[in-house]
């Protein structure tokens, strides 16, 4: 499982570059074997450009590095934190894009005021608190990870029905059953991000019926989805 892991979680980071997510070498996705508890992620501070598949490094829950010839990403303790946290997740994203970075920056949920936003996340993708000194001082990392976790068990969130958050200040993690989809979801967030932005400027009142948020979240994730071609 680990080559094939390895594999997916290099196609991963470079779709991030194909969908314009990020800039030098400012992301990086990891991928989780549920069954070893080996998670592959990104090298850290190494140029999209001239990274191979060899380059990704296999570490375990504990942040270990067992593969691998480089350093891992800097994230890494991030993700290994939503990975314990969030145990139905298999991938995860960090980016600095535009749009869902501002609105981190601006330390504000992109608000929920349209069924493109609704088909993936089924409320306002949230922005999590303001770190503590002792966070940021300590293992800030880890504690990244570890706010997010709080924010979601504090306010019962699902991640699988809101895979994507901001932290305040900092940027978007984004996460899926695989890699492949976490990417998706990233490149969602963005997307929605933007058109959240252009919405609000052109009406800061805008907002929209719970029922419609529901009933567009619901067609494409709900027991009764009917969204897209079955695989029967």
């Amino acid at each position: 499982m680990t080559d094939t892991l390895i594999s997916e979680v290099f196609q991963a980071n470079m779709e991030l570059v194909t969908r314009g997510l990020v800039l030098f070498t400012w992301g990086n996705v990891s991928g989780i074997d549920r069954a070893t508890g080996r998670v592959v992620i990104k090298p850290s501070g190494v140029p999209y450009e001239t990274m191979t598949e060899r380059d990704m490094v296999t570490v375990d829950l504990d942040g270990n590095v067992i593969g691998g010839h480089l350093r891992p990403s800097s994230d890494t303790p991030t993700h290994l934190a939503l990975y314990k946290a969030f145990p139905a997740i298999g991938g995860i994203v960090h980016t600095h894009s535009t749009h869902a970075t501002a609105w981190a920056q601006a330390g504000l949920d992109i608000p929920c005021t349209g069924t493109t936003h609704a088909d993936y996340f089924s409320r306002d993708i949230p922005c999590t608190r303001d770190m503590t000194e002792g966070e940021i001082r300590g293992e800030y990392e880890k504690e990244t990870g570890h706010v997010i976790a709080e924010y979601f068990s504090a306010h019962a969130i699902d991640p699988v029905h809101v895979p994507g958050v901001l932290v305040k200040n900092h940027g978007p993690f984004a996460w899926g059953a695989t890699p492949a989809e976490a990417v998706y979801h990233a490149v969602v967030l963005e997307e929605v991000a933007r058109i959240a932005f252009i919405t609000r400027t052109i009406n800061p009142r805008a907002t929209m019926n719970e029922a419609l948020v529901k009933k567009h979240f619901l067609r494409k994730h709900g027991p009764g989805a009917y969204y897209g071609q079955s695989t029967c």
